[in-house]
């Protein structure tokens, strides 16, 4: 009696779980049941039901694949939760950044100038350099802004890299999340080429600033030099505008005065001054014309153990050896006449005639448009000097006339009688430059002091 509703019990169970009818001969389906006896009153769907795997050799190798399955999801989870939260972060660094670079502004730099005097505008220390890699200075801001773009750029490439790995492992890349991380990088990289535009839109401004500024402080100073210079050499405080002297005290090749006017074309000159010199050996060149094509035009000069010569258009012509004595440091008053009528010339010491002669440059008329320099010998026309041939000492009172001026007119001028402008060159503080540290123009003694008896 027990076995029969033992076997019935099971019966039932079973038909209610497959829904139909055990037959002899039925496919195997593979599913083990374990079934317990129940009441014949009990409910179907009370059944208690364990479905066991299959107690086969194939049913341990699934398993282990699902298994080693799980371990890879696990595995793959971690990685992508990581990749994740290096993106995440890397997104709010971008964000921030791009954030700072929006609200940096022109008038945020004005604000850098302030001491930190209070108000809103002012940058505290608490917000410099926010940035880290992006600094004031506008001269390497573009070299720092570089710097930043390359280390995006190896970002990106991280972050690529991640990607390819999670691919390998067959997870797939979140593409709302690059897509993201490029349209930052985008923006943030247009921000940055504005902010370098800018700077050196700034940078050009600022070099054209200061080359303007450059050239009117240079222009200030000139002028400064050249008005300190000017009293130095006592250039307005001289009795009349004759009665000053040119000191050249050292024997160089950039210490010299230039007279501003020129020449015209003449066929006959008488040139005095005044000069005072101790030199040795000569007392160098005191004169010297030059004209294009020929530097040694018109020049008196006395260098080594030689005379002073008169040189007229040197070189195609002999010189004229005069004999002057002036090297004593005392002042002396000297004159040289010439006429291109057979060339003649005569020269005057203190008022004296001490030579003359003939054969000098004959026919031969003085060109116009030259230069005159003081102290030194031209070799090419207002240059080129040697300091071997440089004047060392004092002259005054250079005047220049388009005539052989009489003995007379000579005689008064040397022994303080009379002053005679010269009619070509006449000797003005304004008519005479002053070249080379050292150079001075100064207050002129007194003509009887200057007197060989004096």
């Amino acid at each position: 009696m027990f076995s029969s509703l033992l076997t019935y019990g099971l019966l039932f169970c079973l038909s209610a779980l497959d829904g139909r009818q055990l037959t002899r001969g039925q496919p195997d389906d593979g599913k083990r049941y374990i079934c317990r006896a129940v009441p014949l009153t009990g409910d179907a769907s009370s059944c208690p039901v364990t479905l066991l795997p299959e107690l086969t050799a194939a049913g341990g190798q699934q398993e282990e694949e699902l298994r080693n399955t799980v371990m890879q999801l696990r595995e793959t989870i971690l990685l992508q939760k990581e990749t994740i939260g290096k993106q995440l972060g890397t997104i709010n660094e971008l964000t921030t950044k791009l954030s700072l670079c929006v609200s940096s502004s022109p008038n945020d730099g004005k604000h850098h100038d302030r001491g930190g005097g209070g108000g809103g505008g002012s940058w505290t220390k608490d917000k410099q350099n926010t940035m880290g890699d992006v600094p004031r200075g506008p001269n390497s801001s573009i070299e720092s802004l570089g710097k930043t773009m390359q280390g995006l750029k190896d970002r990106l490439e991280s972050l690529e890299q991640h990607q390819m790995r999670a691919n390998s492992s067959g997870t797939p890349f979140p593409s709302e999340l690059r897509d993201l991380l490029q349209l930052r990088l985008v923006e943030l990289e247009k921000q940055l080429l504005r902010k370098v535009n800018h700077l050196e839109t700034e940078k050009t401004m600022l070099s054209n600033a200061t080359a303007a500024y450059r050239m009117r402080t240079e222009s200030t100073l000139s002028a400064l030099v050249e008005r300190i210079s000017e009293l130095e050499k006592g250039g307005g405080d001289f009795r009349s505008p004759e009665q000053f002297k040119l000191s050249l005290p050292q024997r160089t090749n950039y210490l010299y005065g230039r007279i501003t006017q020129s020449l015209p074309e003449m066929y006959a000159f008488t040139l005095c001054m005044w000069l005072k010199s101790s030199a040795s050996p000569g007392l160098g060149t005191p004169f010297s014309y030059g004209v294009p094509g020929q530097a040694n035009e018109i020049v008196l000069i006395e260098w080594g153990n030689n005379p002073i010569e008169l040189l007229i258009n040197d070189k195609e012509s002999l010189v004229a050896e005069l004999p002057l004595s002036v090297r004593d440091g005392r002042w002396h008053h000297v004159c040289v006449a010439w006429t291109t009528r057979d060339g003649q010339w005569e020269a005057y010491q203190d008022g004296e005639g001490v030579g003359s002669g003939d054969d000098l440059a004959a026919w031969h008329p003085i060109k116009p448009g030259g230069v005159i320099i003081l102290g030194q010998e031209q070799d090419v026309v207002g240059g080129r000097f040697d300091a071997g041939q440089a004047f060392v000492g004092e002259l005054s009172q250079v005047n220049l006339w388009d005539r052989v001026l009489r003995p007379q007119e000579i005689q008064s001028m040397a022994n303080c009688t009379t002053y005679i402008p010269g009619n070509v060159i006449s000797w003005l503080a304004s008519n005479v430059e002053v070249f080379g540290r050292g150079a001075f123009k100064r207050p002129l003694e007194l003509c009887q002091d200057r007197l060989p008896n004096a």
